[in-house]
């Protein structure tokens, strides 16, 4: 072989390399991103079914106009509060609930969301934090 073609060999073994590493590293970053989506889903899914524990009244299994007592199963959830994408906790009080959804990948990370009910408007009725991401 010339030295030509051992160099056009060379270059496209390095240009294949690259475009592997490349590939790698842009899967990675979509996978954490999904993974932080599917827990922030699971977070609001809980939190809209708080909203409605917290409307129905007692004599129906629910809150009576407060977050007191809430668990895990009264949104819906399993006792263990896990699942493919993350690991869950509530807690409420008389009028504020938080759900916390930490990474099944990476406990470091975590999403909780915030439901005021003091709030007027939707928009500051609920928050959503990103921790770590």
């Amino acid at each position: 072989m010339g030295t030509q073609q051992l160099l056009l060999i060379v270059l496209g073994v390095i240009i294949v390399g690259i475009a592997v590493v490349v590939g790698i590293n842009i899967f990675g970053t979509n996978a954490e991103q999904a993974n932080k989506d599917a827990i922030t889903q699971d977070c609001l899914r809980l939190a809209s079914a708080a909203q409605g524990f917290y409307r129905k009244p007692t004599m129906l299994g629910g809150g009576n106009n407060s977050f007191n007592g809430i668990t895990l199963e009264d949104c819906g959830m399993a006792a263990d509060g896990s699942n493919v994408n993350g690991t869950y906790t509530v807690t409420g009080a008389a009028d504020a609930f938080s759900v916390t959804g930490v990474s099944a990948t990476d406990a470091t990370k975590s999403v909780t969301v915030n439901v005021d009910m003091t709030q007027t408007t939707d928009e500051t009725r609920v928050t959503v934090d990103y921790t770590a991401w």
